[in-house]
């Protein structure tokens, strides 16, 4: 492990007292290989807040560790993949403790937004189906629209970076979040994966598509496809994918074309180098 690039990463979103745990952390892989009857390999790809290494297990399953400082966070994430796992739509997680999971390493693994064509709708349909067709659970859920205010907010920040406010400014902030408000006083209710982009979803063969990285909410299914359908954008088009996943999916275009005109300028945040897509999401969210 590379501790120095695990504290630069991690310190973005923990701050630098983060150094303490990253100097830690292949101490910690090394323990839990010996008693998990494991074999480390390569640390993979990874987001703000963990640390995520290849694997082997004793009977020879590729799998992988997580790990991650935020204790809290990994165990919501366990939980929840344990919710999803009856879809066959997840990797299964054998082993957990606080601080750490292991899970199944799903192939061959591909990133949805890796691959050399994106996914049909018809395969996103099926994955978005399978999970929300899982029980959801009794008991206290983060609501989906405590989700979109936290976003809002923190993506909305950047409104103050010059680059993003020639293309993306406060009034259209203020309409996109007023669109997003109403589509949720009116929202059905499933459980929701909460963060189902592409790179959150993984080829897995003749399994089919796998979701990965769970943030678990509840609110509309549209909100499960939005981020596909706005993937569209300078290339397949916006509304011909609208018409498509929604009619795979068994859901209300009109609906989720609304929340694809709410959601576009912050897609558009990140997509300012594409001037193909980005001319289509500010188009949609005028």
């Amino acid at each position: 492990m590379d501790v120095e690039e695990i504290t630069g990463r991690l310190a973005l979103r923990f701050g630098p007292s983060v150094a303490g745990w990253s100097a830690r952390a292949p101490e910690v892989a090394a323990d839990l290989a010996g008693r998990w009857g494991l074999a480390l390999g390569e640390d993979l790809p990874q987001g703000a807040s963990s640390v995520v290494v290849a694997c082997t297990r004793a009977d020879g399953a590729p799998a992988v560790v997580k790990l991650s400082p935020d204790h809290r966070f990994l165990a919501e994430q366990g939980a929840v993949l344990r919710l999803f796992g009856p879809s066959g739509r997840v990797p299964a997680v054998p082993a957990e403790e606080p601080g750490a999971l292991l899970m199944e390493a799903v192939r061959p693994g591909t990133m949805a937004d890796e691959l050399p064509v994106p996914p049909s709708p018809e395969e996103w349909a099926g994955l978005v189906a399978s999970l929300h067709g899982v029980r959801r659970p009794e008991g206290d859920w983060l609501d989906l629209r405590d989700r979109c205010e936290e976003f809002f907010a923190r993506i909305g920040r950047r409104l103050a970076d010059p680059a993003v406010a020639a293309h993306v400014g406060e009034r259209d902030w203020d309409r996109a979040l007023t669109r997003c408000r109403a589509l949720l006083d009116a929202q059905p209710r499933v459980l929701l994966h909460g963060d189902l982009h592409l790179g959150n979803v993984l080829d897995g063969g003749a399994r089919g598509l796998v979701a990965i990285d769970p943030r678990a909410c509840v609110g509309d299914p549209c909100f499960d496809i939005v981020d596909y359908v706005l993937d569209a954008a300078g290339r397949d088009g916006v509304a011909a994918r609208v018409e498509r996943v929604a009619a795979a999916a068994g859901l209300d275009a009109d609906r989720l074309h609304a929340w694809s005109r709410a959601l576009a300028p912050v897609i558009a945040v990140s997509r300012l180098d594409d001037e193909p897509a980005l001319a289509e999401l500010l188009s949609l969210a005028a």
